[in-house]
């Protein structure tokens, strides 16, 4: 007997939460309906706390991104967007020092999505801007669901959707590569598999990011780590001061860049005469990557937390 089809039914979100801070941001910062909005978002995030004091203001919900220990910022409204909550991002992103700011409404004007758009083309990296939509639904008389949009994001941002079936080798191969991190219980994760030629992990810094490579022109996977932001060239010194210390624990040389005239440095790790597009050799080279990436995590974890950007000085080659 074939089952009954009928469509989902839209609902106001006033219907299911009367008042934003009474209702729905207490619903929010639930760990169950959270990961609802983490999940969206592909970032892991830990509830920290709500209605968080910064000065006379109170910041919606405050959460961890347990990749990098970095801040997000949740902030909730039930209307659509509005140039209040703007101010109110903006303001509460600031004394927050957020890395991610996630704004939640109903709907967003284009003028509002044109403006994080913005936001994430004129800051450093660091900083991520996401604008989600939240949607109810229900069909005839049965529970409600939630599901939350993501309108606007960071240029690099790329959706969770994965199709088995993508025609594109560069989705597979990381698809196929999380399945390996989580068959071998790695703490390593990837949330979002996508067509780019890199996939990021996090350090436990904000301000360093491991990445996994693909270079089919060069032959070449590998695993690099990536420092950004206004201290990256001081990290990158104080690092290439162990070099010595760190490759001895590598057995092996490492490419070591500052890229003058970027925002980020990067010390790097590759398997040659390799092709990432050989489908049949992916078993080895996702074996050779996770590998990899735990040596970075070894033997770079505690010396990114011990570093001190201060601690460096610039010695300019024009000085005698």
């Amino acid at each position: 007997m074939t089952k009954k089809i009928t469509r989902l039914q839209p609902v106001n979100p006033r219907e299911v939460w009367a008042k934003e801070p009474k209702c729905f941001t207490p619903w929010m910062a639930k760990e169950e309906n959270l990961s609802i909005l983490a999940d969206a978002l592909n970032i892991d995030l830990q509830f920290v706390e709500r209605e968080k004091n910064i000065g006379p203001f109170r910041a919606d919900i405050l959460c961890r991104n347990t990749d990098d220990n970095s801040w997000v910022l949740v902030e909730n409204q039930l209307n659509r967007a509005d140039h209040k909550h703007l101010g109110q991002v903006l303001t509460y992103a600031t004394g927050l020092k957020a890395a991610t700011i996630v704004w939640v409404a109903a709907g967003f004007a284009e003028e509002h999505r044109e403006t994080l758009s913005w936001l994430n083309e004129i800051t450093d990296d660091l900083y991520q801007f996401f604008g989600v939509e939240v949607k109810v639904w229900t069909i005839e008389d049965s529970a409600y669901g939630v599901e939350f949009n993501v309108v606007s994001s960071p240029k690099d941002w790329a959706s969770p959707v994965i199709d088995d079936d993508d025609s594109d080798w560069r989705t597979r191969f990381w698809s196929r590569f999380r399945e390996h991190l989580l068959e071998k219980e790695s703490k390593s994760k990837i949330r979002k598999p996508s067509e780019k030629t890199f996939v990021d992990f996090g350090i436990g810094h904000s301000e360093f990011g491991p990445q996994a490579t693909l270079s089919p022109q060069k032959g070449q996977i590998g695993i690099r780590l990536r420092m950004r932001g206004p201290n990256a060239t001081a990290h990158f010194h104080l690092l290439k001061e162990q070099a010595v210390e760190i490759e001895q624990e590598f057995d092996t040389s490492l490419e070591w860049a500052e890229l003058p005239g970027r925002k980020s440095c990067r010390v790097s790790l590759y398997k040659k005469d390799t092709d990432p597009t050989a489908e049949t050799d992916w078993p080895n080279q996702h074996a050779w990557l996770a590998e990899k990436l735990e040596l970075f995590n070894k033997v770079f974890r505690q010396r990114i937390q011990a570093l001190n950007a201060d601690d460096w000085q610039f010695e300019d080659e024009d000085d005698e």
